[in-house]
């Protein structure tokens, strides 16, 4: 496959937070693998002055996904934590980067970027009409965040060499990526981009 990045695509790198990296509160098994990777598209983008969206959890301390407050996960990504940081060795742009908080209420939960957040609103600013999806976790906040572009009518690629998912139960982010592709997105490698 063959595919070339225009001016109406825009990049969107979920959730390479601290707690989701080994070590983590939450961590996905080698996520932070696919870093170099995400950086080769980030560099792409950014090279052809295109935007790149940063999504990440910003829980307030009593989230409603936290055990204890009514949640199957552990507290990650708490506001204002090192756990919420970005990966340390993720390339961050000077220019045309949106860093996209969810999860921000304590009682509103979100996968996706799309889901209490501006990102929609930023993305149509732009005449952005096609999104390039990577990061983590392939079957959570990417998967949800690739439903979510989809069911707002964008086209969706996604980064199959820049996604790592959790599998809670064996075979998770195998259905994902299924489900994803079942839906209308395209999957993609680095190599496919001319």
């Amino acid at each position: 496959m063959r595919v070339r990045v225009t001016e109406k695509d825009a990049l969107i790198v979920v959730d390479m937070q601290n707690d989701f990296m080994p070590g983590g509160a939450l961590p996905v098994p080698e996520g932070d693998s696919i870093v170099p990777r995400l950086n080769e598209y980030i560099e792409l983008f950014e090279g052809r002055a295109l935007p790149v969206f940063f999504t990440r959890d910003w829980h307030p301390e009593n989230h409603i996904s936290f055990k204890g407050h009514g949640g199957i996960w552990p507290p990650h990504c708490v506001q204002n934590t090192e756990g919420a940081m970005f990966h340390k060795d993720m390339r961050m742009p000077l220019d045309n980067k949106f860093i996209i908080s969810k999860g921000t209420s304590p009682d509103f939960d979100a996968y996706s970027g799309f889901q209490g957040t501006v990102l929609d609103s930023l993305l149509r600013e732009r005449g952005v009409t096609r999104v390039f999806v990577g990061g983590v976790a392939t079957d959570y906040c990417v998967k949800n965040t690739v439903l979510g572009a989809l069911n707002l009518g964008y086209s969706v690629i996604l980064l199959l060499d820049g996604i790592k998912g959790v599998d809670v139960k064996p075979g998770d982010s195998e259905r994902a990526i299924e489900l994803m592709l079942d839906r209308g997105a395209v999957g993609i490698e680095i190599t496919d981009i001319t």
